[in-house]
């Protein structure tokens, strides 16, 4: 695509990829990939320009800023848009009746609405659902002025909701937001009927009872619109002029055949559906795109080697033996290595799906959190401590100066370690993804080497992966099972406890947890790694829901090593 800016960039926000650019008034410019072909049509100037704007837009009507507005004609061509202002975090004007019936209704934000849109346009996506016709989305405008909080007609609490709702995505109060999209070329059911030149009994009625057509069906495909109107609905032009060509001026029987002709429309589904600030799936249809989701990302893991299409804003690398799909968090400004080779499986993963979701600590030492995101995929994070001299109790002194000498692993040396290990049959939680946090670390790291030995490792714009500046995070799979087993045994799926918890829950006892341990550490041994620093919390026993251990062919638990941090080749100790 043409921009005249240097800042560009592949976002992908809510699932959905924009081609962000900075505009040449310093606003922010998010086209979808419907503009692709329309790019210079969507450059500010070409639509935007205030005295354009002013001479050429036309009101529709509507309680919001909605406006029917060409662009320059360029190379012979101009584009028909519809601009409106989003009205996210203001107060929903609807009647008594919508408000009794949708009393949690609050407008979209640019980025969900957008999101709502493209899902249920996208033919391929919705062949399980049933399709909707829809205007397509084409950009978001976000003008570089900021507004005052009064004038914004904002409501804190109702921004902090969406915040919390999709963490990480970028919304400022006080900012507009403007989407674009394509105008559809047809009328809406009250222009039609201003169209059928007779008087018609029960026009009202009529009205309703198609505008309740439209939003059944919508219901039936998983989704609801709180302030549903016969305006929202479009009649394609040419069934317009069909229409209009069937009726004359005081025939009733013509009327009425032209009524019958909407209605069929309705029928057959020949119609298209406007209007989204007020659209959210039905409770139902969100539990099936989160069940849909996780059920594709169980595929995908299982497949996770397997090459996929890469779109353009990810890349492929391969980073001490690992291969990874790298892209970044825009959302944070972050970055992520996400293993393997299927490019799927970069979205499970940004930030906004699981850093803000309930989570549960499963460490009392260390930043180790269990949690379910919002595709309802089970996953442990747990914040990488390289650079660090940690000084853990479980440590003797003997020990800590030992992690000393030899250093806390990069992300990246854990996940080769761990991609090793299961490749020898050391069972290992697997690992997924490695997140580069955005923010800036408050602490400079006590010990460098790591940095230092990773400098020539880049990334695809040539910035070292590893970066003294930055947090790391490492995000693992919930060990509920064994990658190719957990797909099919939905309803069985185990537990991980490690050895001190599972002492503790009289699961086995102190005797064999350290042997349990000790096995664990001969095991690696034979294999070439010096696990000696081992503990019991670093080591799992996956349990079923009877309260049995899973066990290996010879009859004894399987034990999932969990911690790589102070994992390291026997040569490396030695040294």
């Amino acid at each position: 695509m043409k921009s005249h800016s240097p800042h560009k960039s592949l976002v992908n926000v809510l699932g959905v990829v924009y081609y962000h650019s900075r505009t040449e008034d310093g606003g922010d410019l998010y086209l979808t990939r419907h503009a692709e072909p329309h790019a210079e049509h969507l450059e500010i100037h070409n639509w935007y320009e205030e005295s354009w704007f002013t001479k050429h837009r036309v009101k529709l009507l509507g309680t919001s800023s909605v406006y029917r507005v060409p662009t320059r004609t360029i190379k012979g061509t101009h584009l028909d848009l519809v601009v409106k202002n989003c009205r996210v975090g203001e107060d929903v004007p609807l009647n008594t009746h919508t408000l009794q019936e949708f009393m949690s209704a609050e407008f979209n934000s640019p980025w969900e609405e957008f999101s709502l849109v493209q899902e249920m346009g996208d033919r391929q996506y919705s062949q399980s659902i049933g399709w909707v016709k829809v205007q397509r989305p084409l950009a978001i405008y976000v003008p570089p002025q900021k507004m005052q909080l009064w004038q914004s007609g904002r409501s804190r609490s109702r921004i902090n909701r969406i915040h919390a709702r999709h963490p990480g995505v970028d919304l400022d109060i006080l900012k507009q937001y403007k989407l674009v999209y394509e105008w559809i070329r047809g009328k809406n059911l009250i222009e039609i009927f201003e169209h059928i030149r007779t008087d018609i009994p029960n026009i009202i009625q009529h009205l309703q009872s198609m505008q309740g057509k439209a939003q059944n069906d919508l219901s039936e495909k998983g989704y609801l619109m709180a302030d549903m109107k016969p305006e929202h609905v479009i009649i394609d032009e040419d069934d317009c002029k069909s229409i209009e060509s069937a009726g004359r001026k005081g025939d009733p029987a013509a009327a009425a055949k032209q009524v019958a002709m909407v209605e069929r429309l309705l029928e057959i589904g020949k119609y298209s559906i406007i209007d989204y600030e007020l659209l959210f799936r039905t409770p139902e249809h969100e539990d099936r795109v989160k069940a849909s989701r996780r059920h594709r990302y169980l595929d995908d893991q299982r497949d996770r080697f397997e090459p996929t299409p890469l779109p353009t804003y990810l890349s492929r690398t391969e980073i001490l033996g690992v291969p990874y799909i790298f892209g970044r968090a825009e959302s944070t400004g972050g970055r992520m290595w996400v293993v393997g080779r299927n490019a799927r499986l970069f979205d499970y993963f940004l930030p906004e799906r699981w850093r803000k979701t309930p989570a549960l600590s499963l460490s009392d030492a260390n930043e180790v959190f269990y949690t379910i995101t919002k595709d309802n995929i089970h996953l442990v994070w747990r914040t990488s401590r390289v650079g660090e001299y940690p000084a853990d109790r479980k440590y003797s002194s003997a020990e800590i100066e030992k992690i000393r000498r030899f250093g806390i692993n990069s992300p990246f040396e854990e996940f080769t370690i761990s991609q090793e290990l299961n490749q020898r049959g050391i069972r290992a939680v697997y690992v997924r993804a490695i997140y580069e946090t955005g923010s800036l670390k408050i602490e400079i790291s006590a010990d460098s080497r790591r940095y230092q030995s990773h400098r020539a490792i880049v990334d695809i714009d040539g910035n070292p992966v590893l970066a003294a500046e930055h947090n790391y995070i490492t995000i693992r799979g919930y060990y509920n099972g064994p990658d190719d087993w957990v797909p099919e045994h939905e309803g069985v799926l185990l537990t991980p406890i490690d050895l001190s918890r599972a002492v503790k829950k009289n699961i086995i006892d102190e005797p064999k947890s350290t042997r349990y341990t000790e096995r664990t550490a001969e095991r690696l041994h034979e294999a070439g790694y010096d696990g000696s620093l081992l503990k019991p919390d670093d080591i799992l026993v996956a349990v079923d829901s009877q309260g049995g251990l899973m066990n290996e062919q010879n009859g004894e638990p399987a034990l999932i090593i969990c911690n790589f941090e102070v994992l390291c080749r026997m040569a490396a100790s030695e040294a």
